[in-house]
């Protein structure tokens, strides 16, 4: 038993470490920006967050299984809080997570098989269109220096791989830029 946990648990910490701390620190930002699209304020975002990872952690999870904010539910619950306000969004959650325990205990997931490879690229692609449609108004009027935050963000995290794939390359684009942020804090203000 002793080794079925040390396997289980400790058995790629280093790599568990790396992937937490990019999650994480990646969590922040996503929570707020998918609060802001789904029209509520980015405390429920966060805390939202902060709830899901907590009963993830106690309720337990598969690999490969993502419990966070997600674009296709913000792009969905826009509508819903701006048509009826907030106190829906809580219970299309509830609905939703009962919906979902629903659909695991009879076996849907065997049905995805049916879905052809076009249609997941073309519902990923259209919803990343819908995520930076929705972000675009936050750009409208800022400094010449958020603009190079975001191709200095980019460079980073496509050209760092090059270097080396020991640290994720999306973790040292998040700690580099938020240290240039922090110390150019003075000169962002319009």
């Amino acid at each position: 038993m002793f080794q079925w946990i040390k396997q289980g648990f400790f058995g790629n910490s280093r790599k568990d470490i790396l992937s937490g701390l990019t999650v994480a620190f990646a969590l922040i930002p996503e929570a707020i920006a998918f609060s802001i699209m789904a029209g509520v304020d980015p405390m429920v975002g966060l805390y939202a967050s902060f709830v899901i990872a907590v009963s993830i952690s106690f309720f337990g999870g598969r690999p490969g299984m993502i419990s966070a904010a997600t674009g296709a539910m913000a792009s969905l619950m826009g509508p819903l809080v701006a048509a009826h306000g907030i106190e829906y969004l809580f219970a299309a959650t509830i609905m939703t997570g009962i919906l979902q325990w629903l659909m695991g205990k009879l076996k849907f997931g065997r049905f995805i098989t049916f879905v052809p490879q076009p249609v997941i690229t073309g519902f990923v692609n259209s919803l990343a269109i819908i995520i930076f449609m929705a972000q675009l108004p936050n750009f409208k009027g800022e400094s010449w220096q958020m603009y190079l935050m975001v191709i200095g963000t980019l460079l980073i995290i496509y050209l760092f791989p090059l270097i080396t794939k020991a640290v994720p390359s999306a973790l040292v684009a998040i700690i580099v830029m938020t240290v240039i942020a922090y110390g150019l804090k003075p000169q962002f203000r319009r």
